[in-house]
């Protein structure tokens, strides 16, 4: 593509033409210019004369929907102000010691075994487990949201139906907490200044979960791979100096969870680097392509954080820091407790999910020497994850079982506890 310039034409899916951006220098220029290049797909041609129809599988993805992310001028700086002092409110102390201990729960249910798939049981699960109880979701919607949101990111047959059923769920969801508020993201989302409608939160509530979901465990399950398989880490695993962020970082540049995103129209036609772009014709960024541009060789990686996996302008994401935190002590956790895991694969024979959007493994199988379960039930882990709420600040309780770590919230259907994620999991590696 690079022998074509910076910016190339592509088909997304049958009959959806974008023009993807692969240059990074051009990439910073769509994405702080929202004047010229708008979020808002309503502005979207093919779309609107009928050459797109409504059940292309790219259209969950790409589809105009009131929330911050589809949104533009003061109407995105409303509903971004909800998301981000909403989210603002919960303590990353409190959400670390709720990471670690979920991974601890995650890891006793495989260590016996000396093998596992990191992405279902460990990378997949985690970030859902982490996201529900930050934000006040009970499990029992959890596993559908989970559900649907892979099939919408693999932008495949299954893409409308499972469009449909997310916002079922959180049209349900959104009701429940109305009537159930809690200390969490949603009910302070629910009691914000801004006011906002119940179809707004479900808007924004599945940008939560989409970003907060398979990118995340993309982000876990990619560095994971990057620090099991290039030699240039297993010396310094073996030394006991965990190169997480520096394995981080270069996951972020070079192996971005979202390959290919943040889908623009531009207001009118414009000429960039030399390319003639219609009005409301997408433009799609290439975060891999422009984070890996050539004409940016020179930068040094580590420590440096200007790559495009989060976006860039108005648009960045909102909750990069939480989702950094959480990658980070998923694989310290998971690192600490299982110091000898192996890949039982060469690297080079994972494989990956089909999409055009996300960078995501199918599978990630590795060994290591079976660990006895010796849990201490005196021990004590951190309650909920606390925010500014009274309600919230839960001191630590004695850990009794597993199912103390997706408890289902009051008023809410018996989830079955862990078997509800084992059928998650189950589910999910079966597609």
């Amino acid at each position: 593509m690079r022998r074509l310039g910076t910016v190339v034409p592509v088909e997304l899916a049958p009959g959806v033409d974008a023009s993807m951006v692969i240059g990074y220098e051009t990439a910073l220029r769509v994405l702080r210019d929202p004047g010229t290049f708008s979020k808002d797909p309503r502005r979207w041609r093919a779309l609107a004369e009928g050459t797109v129809g409504p059940d292309s599988p790219v259209m969950p993805m790409m589809e105009y929907r009131p929330s911050c992310m589809f949104t533009e001028g003061e109407e995105h700086r409303r509903r971004r102000a909800v998301v981000e002092d909403s989210l603002s409110r919960v303590d990353p102390i409190a959400l670390r010691g709720y990471v670690e201990d979920t991974a601890d729960t995650l890891i006793d249910r495989f260590q016996e075994a000396g093998e596992a798939d990191l992405l279902g049981q460990y990378a997949a699960a985690l970030p859902l487990l982490v996201l529900t109880r930050m934000i006040g979701c009970p499990a029992a919607y959890g596993e559908r949201l989970f559900i649907a949101m892979t099939a919408i990111f693999e932008a495949g047959s299954d893409a409308k139906r499972a469009h449909g059923e997310a916002l079922q769920c959180l049209n349900e969801l959104v009701a429940f907490k109305r009537a159930n508020p809690g200390p969490d993201v949603i009910s302070w989302m629910m009691a914000h200044p801004v006011a906002v409608t119940d179809e707004e939160l479900v808007h924004e509530l599945s940008v939560l979960f989409g970003a907060g979901t398979e990118p995340e465990q993309n982000l876990i399950a990619n560095a994971l791979r990057l620090l099991l398989s290039d030699d240039r880490f297993a010396g310094r695993l073996s030394g006991g100096s965990l190169p997480i962020d520096d394995a981080l970082d270069e996951v972020l540049w070079k192996d971005p969870p979202m390959a290919n995103y943040c889908v623009h129209f531009p207001v009118h036609d414009v000429v960039l680097d030399g390319v003639r772009l219609r009005k409301g014709d997408p433009v799609i960024i290439s975060m891999a392509a422009a984070n890996n541009d050539p004409a940016q060789s020179s930068h040094q990686i580590v420590g440096n954080r200007a790559h495009l996996a989060w976006s860039a302008g108005p648009h960045v994401c909102p909750a990069q820091g939480s989702a950094r935190l959480i990658a980070t002590v998923a694989i310290e956790k998971l690192l600490d407790r299982l110091p000898d895991v192996e890949l039982a694969v060469p690297g080079a024979e994972l494989k990956w999910r089909p999409g055009p959007f996300h960078r995501a493994l199918a599978a990630l199988p590795v060994h290591f020497p079976p660990v006895q379960d010796l849990k201490d039930e005196n021990s004590v882990w951190p309650g909920e994850i606390p925010g500014d709420s009274p309600r919230s600040t839960v001191g630590p309780a004695p850990r009794s079982s597993a199912t103390e770590v997706v408890a289902p919230s009051p008023g809410t259907p018996e989830s079955g506890g862990w078997s509800l994620w084992n059928r998650l999991v189950g589910r999910w590696r079966s597609r």
